[in-house]
C-alpha cells in the first residue's frame, strides 16, 4: 500500500492549497519547530512565537477537517530539531513511500529539501505554493537581456497579466502610479485611527521557548498577542484596513510620529507571508471597498496599496530568485562597520531612531519608511557591512522572511547589490526625516546645525557618505545635484562636516 508523507512548512499554512481539497487516508501531512529555524538568527520573540501559534492552529484546521497530521513541538522528545532529520525518522517508523513538499521561499531551505530528496530510497516530488501571483522565473524572464530590473515595468506587466485595474490594455484613470500623490506628513492634531489586535493568549507557547536556550530580543505580552495567527483573524485584519485605513493609506504611508505604530498600514504582511491569505485575495478585497465607496477612498489610496502587493511584493521575490545565491553576498560599498549597540536597546539620543528601534522591539513591527529611511538610512550612512543590517532585519520583524528581507535590506535600503533593485541608495540628511515625521522638534540634536555640539549626526553623515563613495556615485545621474552642491562649498565647510562625521562614527555607540 502507498503512503504518502507531505511536509508543510512554517511558511506555508495556506488552507485553500489543492492538497487539502480531498482527504487521503494514505497521506499524512507533517509540521515542525525546530531549532535550525529559531536558531539561524536571532529572532524577535514575537516572531518565534507567531509562527509556532500559527502552525498549531493550522494543524488543528487540518485535524478538524479530517486530515492525518504528524506535529512536533519544540521540547518533544523525538524531535531531533532539523526537517531532514525529523523527516528521515517520520519515513523510517511509519514506512511511507514516497515524500511530497511545496516550493520553499527561502534559498537555504530550498537547497537542503533538494538534497535531502536525492538521498532518500522513496520517491519525492515537489508542487508549487500556489500563492504568488508570479513564478520564481517570471521576472528574470520579463527582464532577459537587460541591465537593470525596472520595478514600475514589471508592475505594468503584472497589472496586465492579472487584469488588475485595467481598462483593455490601458490602466484605469490612464495613469500606471500616484505615488507622487503619496507623500503626506500626518497634520500635528491628526489623530490616526486605533489599531486593530487580536490579544491571544500565548503563554504556553512562550513557556515552552523559556525552557531552551534559545536567544530572542525584543518583548511580548503572553497574554495579550497582538498579531493574528489564524485565516479568520487575518482576514478580520484585512476588512479592518479596508474599511477603517485605506482611504488615508496612500496619503499617510511615508508618514511617521511618535508613539503611533500602526497608523494607517494594514500590517497584514505576516499573514500574507506565511500564506493564512493570499495576495489576489488581499487585492480583490480592497478593490471591492474602493468600488463600494468610491467618494470615500480615492484612487491613490488604492493604487497605492496595490502596488506594494502586486508590484513590489512580487518584484522582491523575482530578484531573490533571479540573483540567489551571490545576493546574500553582495557589498557594493565594501561597508565592514559594527551596528551601533543601541540598535538592539533603542536607547539613542536620536528621537527617530529611539522611537523605530523601540517599536521594533515592542512590536515586531515597523512600516517600510521607518526601515528605509531611519534605521535603514542611519545603517548605509554609517558604514555598516550588509550582514549585520541583514541579520538585524532578519531578526526583528515579524515579517520577514528572507525572500523579501534580503531583498528589501541589502537592495533598496543598504545599496549592497549596486543598483539592482534601487538606481540611487536611499539617503538623507535630516530635513527629509523632519519633512515626513514629528521626531525632530524634540530632539537631543538640532535638525539645521550641522556641524558642533548637537549637530544632528545624520547631516555630517550624510556628506561624508558621499565624499568616501563619489568613485561610486559620481556618475550616476540621480544624483549629481548632490555632488553639485558638495563641489561648491567652501574647503574649510567640507573639512568641519567629514571632522564631524569622523568623530561620531569613531563614537556611535555614545550618539
Amino acid at each position: 500500500m502507498s503512503k504518502t508523507v507531505r511536509l508543510i512548512l512554517g511558511d506555508q499554512l495556506n488552507i485553500n492549497h489543492s492538497w487539502f481539497q480531498t482527504i487521503d487516508e494514505s497521506i499524512t501531512y507533517v509540521l515542525m519547530e525546530i531549532r535550525s529555524e529559531t536558531d539561524y538568527a536571532t529572532h524577535h520573540i514575537q516572531k518565534i512565537v507567531g509562527f509556532f501559534s500559527a502552525m498549531r492552529n493550522f494543524a488543528s484546521e487540518l485535524q478538524s477537517k479530517n486530515h492525518q497530521v504528524v506535529y512536533f513541538q519544540l521540547n518533544d522528545e523525538n524531535n531531533f530539531q532539523a526537517f531532514d532529520k525529523n523527516l528521515q525518522q517520520l519515513i523510517d517508523k511509519e514506512n511511507f513511500t514516497h515524500f511530497e513538499y511545496q516550493l520553499p521561499d527561502e534559498y537555504r531551505v530550498d537547497e537542503l529539501l533538494k538534497n535531502f530528496c536525492q538521498t532518500l530510497s522513496i520517491s519525492s516530488s515537489v508542487v508549487d505554493s500556489e500563492h504568488f501571483m508570479s513564478s520564481r522565473s517570471e521576472l528574470g524572464d520579463f527582464f532577459e537581456g537587460k541591465k537593470t530590473f525596472l520595478m514600475e515595468s514589471f508592475y505594468h506587466m503584472m497589472r496586465k497579466k492579472h487584469d488588475i485595474l485595467m481598462q483593455g490594455d490601458k490602466p484605469l484613470t490612464g495613469k500606471w502610479n500616484y505615488d507622487g500623490e503619496n507623500r503626506k506628513k500626518l497634520p500635528k492634531d491628526h489623530k490616526p485611527t486605533s489599531p486593530l489586535v487580536f490579544n491571544s493568549d500565548v503563554s504556553e507557547i512562550v513557556t515552552e521557548i523559556q525552557k531552551t536556550d534559545i536567544k530572542t530580543i525584543g518583548t511580548i505580552d503572553a497574554k495579550n498577542f497582538v498579531w493574528p495567527t489564524t485565516r479568520a483573524q487575518s482576514l478580520e485584519l484585512l476588512d479592518f484596513f479596508v474599511m477603517e485605513c485605506l482611504s488615508l493609506f496612500g496619503s499617510y504611508q511615508d508618514a511617521m510620529t511618535p508613539n503611533e505604530w500602526s497608523l494607517y498600514h494594514s500590517r497584514i504582511s505576516f499573514s500574507m507571508n506565511i500564506k493564512l491569505i493570499s495576495p489576489l485575495e488581499v487585492i480583490n478585497r480592497a478593490i471591492e471597498e474602493w468600488e463600494k465607496r468610491p467618494e470615500e477612498i480615492a484612487y491613490n489610496q488604492l493604487e497605492g496599496f496595490v502596488r506594494q502587493i502586486i508590484g513590489w511584493r512580487e518584484y522582491m521575490r523575482g530578484i531573490y530568485w533571479n540573483k540567489m545565491p551571490e545576493y546574500a553576498t553582495m557589498n557594493f560599498f565594501n561597508h565592514e562597520n559594527k551596528l551601533p549597540d543601541w540598535f538592539w536597546t533603542g536607547k539613542t539620543k536620536m528621537n527617530c531612531l529611539k522611537d523605530a528601534i523601540n517599536q521594533s522591539l515592542n512590536f515586531a513591527y515597523a512600516h517600510h519608511i521607518q526601515r528605509l529611511m531611519v534605521t535603514g538610512n542611519f545603517a548605509l550612512l554609517a558604514g555598516v557591512d550588509p550582514d549585520e543590517v541583514d541579520a538585524w532585519y532578519l531578526g526583528i520583524y515579524i515579517d520577514a522572511i528572507e525572500w523579501v528581507e534580503i531583498t528589501n535590506t541589502r537592495g533598496m535600503s543598504q545599496f549592497a547589490d549596486g543598483g539592482i533593485v534601487g538606481t540611487k541608495p536611499y539617503v538623507s540628511s535630516a530635513s527629509y526625516i523632519d519633512k515626513m515625521s514629528n521626531y525632530c522638534g524634540s530632539c537631543f540634536y538640532k535638525k539645521a546645525v550641522k556641524t558642533g555640539e548637537k549637530a544632528c549626526p545624520f547631516n555630517s553623515l550624510y556628506w561624508n557618505f558621499y565624499d568616501k563613495n563619489e568613485d561610486k556615485l559620481g556618475k550616476n545621474p540621480r544624483i549629481g545635484m548632490m555632488y553639485n552642491v558638495w563641489h561648491k562649498m567652501k574647503p574649510d565647510d567640507k573639512a568641519a562636516l567629514l571632522q564631524q562625521a569622523d568623530y561620531y562614527l569613531k563614537n556611535i555607540n555614545e550618539l
